[in-house]
């Protein structure tokens, strides 16, 4: 076992018997090696034991099934992991946002780097969403002017990553510039949108500047872990495909 040190600090102080202030006088440290001769207390093992069958018990819950791998880096711009990602927060937070606005969403965006692992093909567990998002972020929803969506345009062709993008938005890089799609019509710069994010990310995490300062902003209330949780729970088996939604022209 690798050795850590424990800083122990001990603070000796002055009291005298009238209630005086008490004053810092001294701080001293201890260096306390850990090693292979320290034994565990069987009564604290026996404590946590209930607690660890219960959390592995959860852990492996099965939820669903997906008959492919699910990562991030099996397309150029777009991934398997990056779509299901922002299609399924997509879907559930669009229900919510419609339910308390009226409105909806027009699309889903998040970072590359937000997706911390791969999943396997085969069951999928209450784990593999903890591995996928193993922070507390939750879902936000940000009205953008049109000229923040032309910095979040300029961000991914810059970036030139697979970032997870829903399928609502259609982004295609030409030899001119590019063509945007959002909900299946042009680009319009006359009009705001409302886009589907993280907490993190709507106070410019990741460099993504173009989510601060949002004309209005809703807060779900819903972690991002719980979205992929609840959609696992009511989805038997995950199928996702790459459909070219944000692509480089050939």
């Amino acid at each position: 076992m690798k050795k850590f040190i424990i800083y122990i600090f001990i603070i000796s102080s002055l009291l005298s018997c009238k209630n005086d202030p008490s004053f810092l006088t001294k701080i001293e440290g201890k260096q306390l090696p850990i090693t292979e001769g320290i034994k565990s207390k069987q009564e604290i093992e026996d404590f946590i034991k209930p607690f660890k069958e219960s959390v592995d018990k959860e852990m492996n819950t099965i939820l669903s099934y997906t008959p492919h791998n699910l990562v991030r880096t099996d397309g150029e711009l777009e991934s398997s992991l990056g779509n299901l990602m922002a299609d399924l927060c997509y879907l559930k937070g669009n229900a919510i946002f419609n339910s308390r606005t009226g409105k909806n969403i027009d699309f889903a965006m998040f970072n590359y780097g937000g997706i911390r692992a791969g999943i396997t093909q085969g069951n999928i567990t209450t784990q593999n969403a903890f591995n996928l998002m193993p922070f507390e972020n939750s879902l936000v929803v940000l009205e953008l002017s049109s000229k923040k969506i032309e910095e979040l345009v300029y961000y991914l062709i810059t970036e030139n990553k697979a970032h997870p993008l829903s399928k609502q938005f259609n982004l295609v890089i030409t030899k001119d510039g590019y063509n945007l799609k959002i909900n299946n019509k042009p680009f319009d710069k006359n009009k705001t949108y409302f886009v589907l994010t993280s907490d993190y990310l709507q106070t410019g995490g990741d460099n993504m500047n173009f989510f601060k300062n949002s004309i209005s902003s809703y807060n779900l209330d819903y972690k991002i872990r719980n979205t992929i949780i609840d959609y696992f729970k009511e989805n038997d088996t995950i199928k996702v495909t790459l459909d070219g939604r944000f692509m480089k022209e050939k």
